[in-house]
């Protein structure tokens, strides 16, 4: 049991001692995308484990593992299996360009595979001190991804990420000595385990524990890409290689939101709903709005899906405030939606950038003529991201909707959706202008349709597919949304 629980932090760890010591070739290329495979058989076994048996903790309880870890374990290795996979074709496109070498392959696919490592361990993570240097380490670690193409704007986007990130982490970290502080002088004195501290909650001292819920929910919400501390991501997002963005998009401010879902735990019983709502719901609605009035006037489509995140970010918080099982469900539903088509939109865009040269949105044009798979990717990908059915986006934003007029908030929630659908109409505008339209002509123009790699078109076309089924139906994640909104609820 134990090598199961430790698997999706093992399993990266020896897949970047195999890059540190044998390098990128054709040997290595894809031990990646099978350490990204292995963690996500081990995430779904864990599923199983606590599913059928309930929580487990190992390692003298530094690690335990309950049905939401489980759940975030499995959109880290589904989103990780889909950005691996197209970093082979990534990369050797960017060797033959001539803008990488096998030594920053090799460097790349080390720092990614640290990457996954770092993910994992911060929602295996039983103590909030051990999720806090979690999170941290992943700041380090793709600091040097972002940075990796060594330009002045990719340097200052990674310097940028360094600062604000470490500003909010810092926050968070002194929000996490408060919270000890308060444990210590509560019944049982449970530091910083957050079961012990959900079930200690009731003695903890309100003043010090209000305090410190808004220093870890402001600085976890840095990373989360949540305003007010969120003007790293465009930047980053835009800056870092392709399959780097669909990570950090897709599972790493999902990851950073996961502490601020266990953080709330344990402020919703020691004070009340009332104080995270009010938290989350400014900050969500301050992202909506952010993200809205930025799209509209979008010129570059890498940082278009980089505001998008923002948006989306905020109704994951925006669900999390409201609270209930439909909600929460709704919200890690939402995740998990949210990841897989997003990843799928960044690795297009990565070979957009790569074919086309630009990441100015009226830098392409007539893109369905001229790479139809891409296009069909782009287009389809965009309506699964505004929620269209059958997509699982629609279906999440739904629950939360619901959830929300449900709630007694209705004129919140009213606001939210109106934000929602300017977003949207922002993203319909600037992906039909470069899906669309007559394909450029000239001595540079294309002769006939240009293919993705092999690899890469059935890792986009694999993606959206997944994000369609479970859109359909959650099948037997049903079970373990069920248990893992229960326990964002205060279930044991």
């Amino acid at each position: 049991m134990t090598t199961l629980l430790l698997a999706p932090v093992l399993v990266p760890l020896l897949g970047a001692v195999v890059y540190l010591v044998i390098g990128w070739g054709p040997a290595t290329r894809y031990v990646g995308t099978g350490s990204a495979a292995l963690m996500l058989a081990a995430a779904i076994g864990t599923a199983v484990l606590v599913a059928g048996s309930g929580p487990r903790t190992t390692l003298a309880g530094i690690i335990r593992v309950d049905a939401l870890s489980a759940f975030m374990l499995i959109v880290i290795g589904a989103v990780a299996l889909l950005a691996t996979t197209a970093i082979p074709a990534y990369l050797g496109a960017e060797i033959a360009a001539g803008r990488a070498s096998g030594r920053t392959a090799a460097r790349h696919a080390l720092l990614v595979q640290l990457f996954l490592a770092a993910m994992a361990l911060a929602v295996l993570a039983a103590n909030l001190g051990v999720l806090w240097v979690a999170v941290e380490a992943t700041t380090i670690v793709t600091a040097f991804l972002v940075g990796q193409r060594r330009t002045r704007t990719a340097i200052e986007a990674a310097w940028k990420y360094v600062v604000i990130c470490s500003t909010g982490i810092a926050l968070a970290l002194l929000g996490t000595f408060l919270l000890n502080f308060a444990a210590q002088h509560a019944p049982g004195t449970p530091g910083l385990d957050l079961a012990a501290l959900t079930a200690a909650a009731h003695g903890l001292d309100p003043g010090v524990t209000r305090i410190a819920v808004v220093l870890l929910v402001i600085g976890f919400g840095a990373k989360a890409g949540l305003a007010p501390l969120h003007a790293w991501l465009p930047d980053a997002h835009s800056q870092a290689p392709a399959p780097v963005s669909a990570l950090m998009s897709g599972v790493l401010l999902s990851v950073a939101f996961y502490a601020i879902l266990r953080v709330k735990v344990v402020a919703d019983a020691a004070l009340g709903a009332g104080f995270a709502r009010a938290l989350l719901i400014v900050m969500a609605l301050a992202s909506l709005v952010l993200a809205a009035s930025l799209l509209l006037a979008q010129r570059d489509y890498k940082r278009m899906l980089a505001y998008s995140s923002i948006e989306h970010l905020g109704l994951v918080a925006f669900g999390a405030a409201v609270g209930g099982p439909l909600a929460l469900a709704a919200v890690l539903l939402h995740i998990l939606g949210h990841g897989l088509v997003k990843g799928v939109l960044f690795l297009t865009a990565g070979r957009m950038l790569q074919t086309e040269g630009t990441s100015r949105i009226d830098g392409v044009h007539g893109l369905a003529a001229r790479q139809p798979l891409l296009a069909g990717c782009l287009g389809l990908g965009t309506l699964a991201l505004i929620g269209l059915p059958p997509f699982s986006v629609f279906a999440s934003e739904l629950g939360i909707a619901r959830s929300g007029f449900a709630a007694g908030l209705g004129w919140l929630t009213a606001a939210a959706l109106l934000l929602v659908v300017v977003i949207a109409a922002a993203l319909i505008g600037h992906t039909s202008r470069m899906v669309l339209g007559a394909p450029p002509d000239g001595p540079g123009a294309a002769t006939a349709p240009l293919r993705p790699p092999g690899t890469l078109a059935v890792t986009l076309v694999a993606g959206l597919l997944a994000g369609a089924a479970l859109g359909i139906t959650a099948g037997p994640l049903h079970s373990l949304l069920t248990l893992a909104a229960a326990t964002l609820t205060g279930a044991p």
